[in-house]
């Protein structure tokens, strides 16, 4: 398998220094007790937002003491940097630009709260970036526009990495089980099949159809049961499977759906107290070794999003009991959909807004948060999956770090939980809506 090309764009180590005010005004700014922020913008992708720490003007930084941490990162693609490089020639070099405000973030009766305090620009030169890493600032910049006679000043680093990617699509709904192509440019090869099912649970159902026909008056009771039974089904979504095969039809991952989607209480949604889950399985050792568990769950309040929590198993010959380590948890719009992401390089930082990065992952020191934790092995950008929002036709498209892909059963496992976020969409629909055809089990299956 040929990986595509990818450029990690990282924005990292800030600090800022501001003189502290010799007089009390109005205006003045206390570095010891005024927080600040920054918004970072690079051409035309989304605006992120990161705390800027304010250190005393006499101290240095970095004094090999603190961590360095990321504030942002850009994904480009090869398609995103021959855009770039075609405007460079009318409106110059890409640039990045950081708008430093201070004041709590947020806003107040529409306006925002912070006071801006100046603006930073950086053109970046990515031609090439995808062959080798660039560092393109390291170190202190003037706030404001008069550079000479600004007082205030950035720290920050600047850098790009190369970050080859494989690329892969459903060529349609994961409930239709699809095939999954790898995509190279315009070159498209199909590396996996998937087979959605459901597991069958109508054992109990099947006894209480066949010892309901020995008496003459329980008809009224089946009945009466077969009711309940459709009342409770429409309240639960359950026994959801989804296996991926190789192309010699091998099975080499499975997304199983363990804890049904259940409406709350007194409501139509998947509550975050008790999350529908779906467990990530590998082959290994002639059996099925769990390898992550995805949660997921329907937000309240005016995002009304879906929420998730994807966690790494770790590998304990097959126990259950032990805790997972947290890669990502986030939450995705019902309405346009998103992005299911993966990059611990977001170890070690506040969380930018509308991020999907880990928000509560472990500590760890390193460059940029790369350290040594359990599951190491994981680090930088791992993996992303587009997710549509409710009622349009999906059709994932997944990315995977080539550090992360050694087998064919690494790449099928990511495979696999992108189908698993895709059907999470479907699983916590509001119960007052119906879910697609396919993902509901005709009556002669429930009846056995």
């Amino acid at each position: 398998m040929d990986p595509c090309p990818f450029v990690h764009l990282l924005v990292g180590n800030l600090a800022l220094k501001i003189p502290m005010a010799s007089k009390p005004a109005r205006s003045g700014i206390h570095p010891a007790s005024s927080p600040c922020f920054c918004k970072i913008r690079f051409n035309n992708f989304p605006q992120q937002t990161a705390i800027v720490p304010l250190i005393p003007p006499q101290n240095q930084f970095p004094d090999g003491q603190q961590p360095q941490t990321l504030a942002a990162s850009f994904h480009l693609s090869k398609a995103d940097l021959e855009k770039l490089d075609g405007k460079s020639f009318f409106s110059g070099k890409p640039c990045l630009k950081i708008a430093i405000y201070t004041g709590r973030r947020g806003t107040t009766c529409g306006v925002n709260s912070g006071r801006l305090l100046g603006r930073v620009s950086l053109p970046l030169e990515l031609v090439g970036a995808e062959c080798k890493a660039s560092v393109f600032h390291n170190g202190w910049i003037s706030v404001g526009k008069d550079a000479k006679g600004s007082s205030s000043q950035l720290h920050l680093n600047v850098r790009a990495e190369p970050d080859p990617r494989f690329v892969f699509q459903f060529d349609g709904e994961p409930e239709r089980s699809p095939q999954v192509f790898q995509i190279r440019g315009n070159i498209r090869q199909p590396v996996f099949t998937c087979k959605f099912s459901f597991r069958n649970s109508g054992g109990d159902r099947n006894q209480l159809s066949r010892s309901s026909q020995l008496e003459s008056s329980s008809s009224r009771s089946w009945l009466s049961s077969l009711a309940s039974e459709r009342e409770r089904s429409g309240r639960e979504r359950k026994g959801w499977s989804i296996t991926v095969h190789d192309l010699s039809g091998s099975p080499v991952a499975v997304a199983s759906m363990v804890t049904p989607f259940v409406a709350s209480p007194g409501s139509d949604r998947v509550s975050r107290s008790n999350p529908g889950a779906w467990l990530i399985l590998r082959p290994g050792d002639g059996t099925w070794k769990p390898w992550g568990r995805l949660e997921a769950w329907r937000e309240r309040g005016g995002s009304d999003g879906l929420g998730y929590r994807f966690e790494l198993m770790p590998d304990t010959n097959g126990s259950m009991s032990a805790a997972g380590i947290v890669l990502a948890e986030s939450t995705l719009g019902t309405s346009k959909g998103g992005k299911f992401v993966i990059d611990t390089s977001g170890f070690g930082r506040s969380t930018p807004a509308n991020s999907s990065s880990p928000a509560c992952s472990p500590r760890c020191s390193g460059d940029f948060g790369y350290g040594l934790w359990p599951y190491c092995m994981y680090r930088g950008f791992v993996m992303s999956s587009t997710v549509v929002g409710e009622g349009k036709c999906s059709k994932p498209v997944v990315e995977v770090s080539v550090q992360h892909v050694n087998c064919t059963e690494d790449a099928a496992a990511f495979v696999a939980l992108a189908a698993a976020v895709d059907l999470s969409m479907d699983a916590c629909r509001l119960f007052s809506q119906k879910v697609r055809r396919e993902l509901c089990q005709r009556r002669q299956d429930l009846l056995g």
